[in-house]
């Protein structure tokens, strides 16, 4: 089993259109350090297609990316400095 890592910032996006959800993930991730978590509520569509990808361009990990019972989704990233 991993071990679970608590998020040093939380962010929900639910509602924002794209391309303001990696716009403000993108703004938010340049204020952290390097090894913090990020835990963001994204929708389902353009942004679960779209933030993912764009995040892990820029270098930053993907821990997680699961579906919310309420049908969001919820994508932890770590910070990593490029």
């Amino acid at each position: 089993m991993g071990e679970e890592k608590k998020a040093d910032v939380f962010l929900d996006l639910s509602g924002v259109m794209c391309p303001m959800n990696f716009v403000k993930t993108k703004l938010e991730l340049e204020e952290m350090e390097e090894g913090q978590i990020l835990k963001v509520i994204i929708d389902d569509g353009e942004p679960v297609r779209n933030v993912p990808r764009s995040v892990k361009a820029e270098g930053h990990k993907i821990l997680e990316l699961e579906e919310t019972d309420d049908g969001h989704f919820s994508l932890v990233i770590e910070k990593v400095d490029s």
